[in-house]
């Protein structure tokens, strides 16, 4: 996996080009419609709030996107650089109250705007599979049964799963079992 590119952090302060990077990252092999994923766009004027961010309209599907459409940036009041610093902080894992400070958006907003970041990261994040030999660390095994098979097997081994699973059935079915009333 290549490491990726640093980004130089204060050439982020200014919008245009907090823009021009997301468009450099989010198409890198030329612009799309998020809608139906054709070549066929042309651009379709600025956005009346923030006159770096681009409006586009697709040819194929007739529908009209800007640079943020479709990410979890659409559709909020802060800047995008603000969007863009509060991703900093996070990477320095400052507080939400010490992020507030330096951005000037109230704590709670912070929160939710720190969520909504990792939801997006992590919706980019492609699925772990793993092949061939894979190591995995001791932490789940049973003390004093390391090395010991037949010792895990005759104190229970799998069985004792199994009791253990209808034990969670059986007080599951008594919580959302409720005798009728009449």
């Amino acid at each position: 996996m290549a490491a990726p590119d640093l980004v130089n952090i204060s050439g982020l302060m200014d919008d245009a080009k907090c823009f021009a990077f997301v468009r450099q990252h989010r198409w890198p092999e030329g612009m799309c419609c998020p809608g139906c994923g054709s070549s066929a766009v042309i651009r379709d004027g600025c956005d009346d709030t923030q006159p770096h961010r681009q409006r586009y309209r697709c040819k194929a599907y007739a529908g009209r996107f800007d640079d943020l459409t479709g990410t979890v940036l659409a559709e909020h009041h802060q800047p995008l650089r603000v969007w863009v610093l509060c991703l900093y902080f996070m990477g320095l894992n400052l507080s939400y109250g010490q992020v507030a400070g330096e951005l000037g958006p109230c704590a709670p907003d912070v929160q939710v705007m720190t969520e909504q970041l990792r939801r997006g990261l992590v919706a980019k994040t492609p699925p772990v599979e793993l092949t061939g030999e894979v190591e995995i660390d001791e932490v789940y095994v049973v003390a004093g049964h390391k090395g010991q098979p037949a010792a895990v097997a005759k104190r229970g081994g799998s069985d004792a799963v199994a009791s253990w699973q209808a034990r969670q059935d059986a007080a599951r079915w008594r919580r959302t079992s409720h005798p009728s009333s009449g």
